[in-house]
């Protein structure tokens, strides 16, 4: 038997199984493009079977149309059969109007959870074409906003998964009990949905709602965001653990007792907003706190005496924006200050939005005392803006340096471009973020090799590169930098997305030596992203002191 008669028998028995939409078959053919000799496409209407454009004989074939079968759906069957021949060939048209109308159908079947996920995939599809293909064509404001708008709804997507778990869990579950119809039961549900709604808002505000102080709103709706993120993951915990035990209780054989059906759908919710507001109340007091200063010191070899215990203070990841201002800003300015730093070197991610709506938010920054300079190094939401140039001259004008795929030479009277004079300087090289070369942003992207062009390997070499990725490469590429200071991470920021950012960044927070003369050190971040908490992680000013290596 060859592989046709195989398929042919195989289509006979699984055909008539396969679920349909307007019948009880579907038709494989249309669907997968399928076009065999033998096999003749039959297309009828779910109610009496009419012919449309081809002949058949009823004997042959049973139209049953299903639950779901509407007046004027298609039904689209698969019959093996020479017997049923087309009176005259349907046109193009015919058959993708049928096609149409099945697609629909089985999309109008799919649930709501299917649908978001459809979208979610959908706005990830177009978010990358944009990135490839439109990048450089469209005018950069343009470009900022539908990169910005592509983001709020390829978030919102996924959260909407979420949110329909959380109200069949703490709402829909519960609106057959005695209670349903109580003004406490409503009032829950108006809460319930206010607080969803307020989470899905949060990535909006992005776009309309940046000002030199945080506005109530913003700070409201990403509040509900970090509990959000929060419920979702107690929940499915929970549920996780309940099954386990009614697993464990079946393959043991014994009866565990329950509670009554609505008692029981109402614990589940109940433990995890309980849970979700205690956490969510520590994450926004510890947020609150201001940064811890936190001092390391790193032995680095060929260090000129004359710089021995110089002193670099890190900051990275402050994202001015929605939810952070210039009240932050002048408080982390003041306590850098009170260290009396050397070097201030911040390691990108400053802002999420335009230089000119936050230029009077970043401005205590020209209040910085560092000795010999201030550096900058782009970080991902650098790019995010599609404003780095106006924020490199705003920085500039602030007397913060912007190292773009450059280095300067500091020694221990002052800093300069080029070679420095005698052998006491080290080489502080930046490097723009590795987004630049995903977003095919014009003129930027990581260049390691401009960065530590004249940086010679006699010299100790300081590397600012915001991502531990972007660490990661510089070392495979170039072993000999002594030390490389990044963020990005936040330490994950709030629980549980301290595990993924463990697990997704081969640098995670703190300091590591990658070899005997090479250390990474990575800041959990000064301040946060959106988010105004700080759940298993807290943020940070580095204060790091460079002592000669034997």
């Amino acid at each position: 038997m060859g592989l046709w008669g195989v398929f042919r028998i195989l289509s006979l028995l699984l055909v008539p199984l396969l679920p349909g939409t307007a019948c009880g078959l579907r038709l494989l053919p249309t669907v997968f493009g399928l076009n065999f000799p033998d096999l003749q496409c039959l297309a009828v209407q779910a109610r009496g079977g009419q012919e449309i454009g081809c002949r058949w004989q009823p004997a042959l074939l049973e139209v049953r149309p299903n639950k779901r079968s509407r007046p004027g759906n298609f039904c689209l069957a698969t019959v093996l059969s020479k017997e049923l021949t087309f009176q005259s060939p349907p046109t193009q048209n015919w058959q993708g109007t049928l096609l149409g109308a099945e697609t629909m159908a089985i999309f109008r079947q799919l649930s709501l959870g299917t649908k978001a996920a459809l979208a979610a995939g959908t706005v990830f599809v177009s978010m990358i074409v944009s990135r490839s293909y439109l990048a450089g064509s469209l005018e950069l404001r343009a470009w900022r906003w539908l990169f910005r708008l592509q983001l709020a709804l390829f978030a919102n997507s996924l959260m909407l998964i979420g949110s329909l778990y959380i109200w069949r869990s703490a709402v829909s579950n519960l609106s057959h009990s005695p209670a349903a119809e109580s003004t406490c039961f409503q009032l829950w549900k108006m809460a319930v949905g206010a607080f969803l709604a307020l989470a899905h808002s949060s990535f909006f505000t992005m776009l309309f709602l940046v000002a030199e102080e945080p506005y109530l709103f913003s700070l409201a709706a990403y509040s509900c965001l970090g509990a959000y993120i929060i419920m979702v993951f107690f929940l499915c915990t929970l549920s996780g653990m309940e099954q386990a035990c009614q697993l464990l209780a079946w393959r043991s054989g014994r009866v565990v007792g329950s509670l009554d059906k609505t008692r029981k759908l109402a614990v589940r919710p109940a433990l995890a907003v309980a849970v979700t507001a205690v956490l969510s109340v520590a994450g926004l007091l510890n947020a609150a706190q201001p940064p811890a200063v936190k001092t390391v010191e790193v032995p680095i070899h060929q260090l000129p005496p004359s710089m021995d215990s110089l002193k670099i203070v890190l900051l990275s990841d402050i994202h001015l924006g929605p939810t952070v201002g210039r009240t932050k800003m002048e408080m982390f300015v003041s306590m850098v200050n009170m260290l009396e730093p050397d070097v201030t070197v911040i390691v990108g991610d400053l802002c999420d939005s335009e230089a000119s709506v936050l230029r009077t938010a970043v401005a205590p920054l020209g209040q910085l005392h560092s000795r010999l300079g201030t550096y900058f190094v782009t970080g991902n939401h650098e790019y995010y803006t599609s404003d780095v140039s106006n924020w490199f001259a705003l920085l500039e004008s602030l007397n913060v340096k912007p190292l773009h795929n450059e280095n300067v030479k500091i020694s221990a009277t002052g800093a300069q471009h080029g070679g420095g004079d005698g052998e006491d300087w080290i080489c502080l090289a930046g490097v723009d973020d590795i987004e630049a070369d995903i977003l095919h942003y014009s003129g930027h992207g990581m260049d390691l090799v401009k960065a530590l062009g004249g940086c010679s390997p006699d010299h100790t070499t300081i590397l600012l590169a915001h991502q531990p990725l972007a660490a990661k490469r510089a070392l495979q590429a170039r072993p000999d930098i002594n030390l490389i200071l990044s963020g990005h991470t936040h330490a994950g920021q709030i629980f549980p997305l301290n595990v993924a950012a463990y697990l997704l960044n081969p640098f995670f927070a703190g300091l590591y030596q990658v070899a005997q003369t090479t250390f990474v050190y990575v800041s959990p971040g000064t301040a946060y992203y959106g988010i105004p908490m700080r759940l298993g992680s807290r943020a940070e000013i580095t204060e790091l002191i460079l002592r000669r290596a034997p």
